[in-house]
């Protein structure tokens, strides 16, 4: 059998390997010389459970329940209240959006890094920042027609000190903020 293997590899009385082979020939696997190409990387494209893609593919995640049932809050809550806020504070600056969920686009932004409210601080990260920073965002929320958003805290967030007066500043200047603590 290895002589028959052999012959079909290099050919009767021809000592040079066939150039479509990519990989070494010595090792069998149930009897089948091992053939096929490698990768740019060195290691074989095995497939997926479905043998469908390479493994090196990200595979969705498959529900635990496919019957699981979606309520109706979870489907329309995006177009219910379709904008959201978003508020970001670091050590060095303070910034704040208003999102429609749906396009995903940003609506109204601010924040304290910009040229118009760094001249007119003497901190970037105090609370009278946060106020001007949701006064601002304020302003021009009104401007793109938007009177009402949703907050949502993160998890690594407290809803208490300066995130708070930026979400006070926002609902004292006209907007209407909804806020969902856990």
């Amino acid at each position: 059998m290895l002589k028959l293997a052999h012959r079909k590899l290099v050919g009767e009385g021809v000592n040079k390997v066939r150039p479509f082979l990519s990989s070494q020939t010595s090792g069998f696997h149930s009897g089948q010389a091992n053939l096929s190409p490698r990768s740019f990387f060195g290691v074989e494209d095995f497939l997926d459970d479905d043998n469908s893609r390479p493994y090196t593919y990200q595979k969705e995640k498959k529900s635990k329940n496919p019957n699981k049932h979606v309520s109706f809050k979870q489907r329309t809550g995006a177009y219910m209240e379709p904008f959201t806020l978003d508020v970001f504070i670091s050590k060095r600056f303070v910034s704040a959006s208003i999102t429609h969920r749906v396009t995903s686009k940003q609506v109204a932004v601010a924040g304290t890094n910009s040229k118009d409210i760094k001249a007119a601080l003497k901190s970037r990260c105090d609370i009278p920042a946060c106020l001007a920073v949701g006064q601002i965002l304020a302003d021009r929320a009104r401007e793109a027609d938007v009177y009402t958003a949703s907050y949502t805290p993160r998890e690594r967030d407290k809803f208490e000190g300066k995130i708070r007066a930026v979400v006070q500043s926002l609902i004292d200047s006209g907007i209407d903020v909804k806020v969902y603590l856990d």
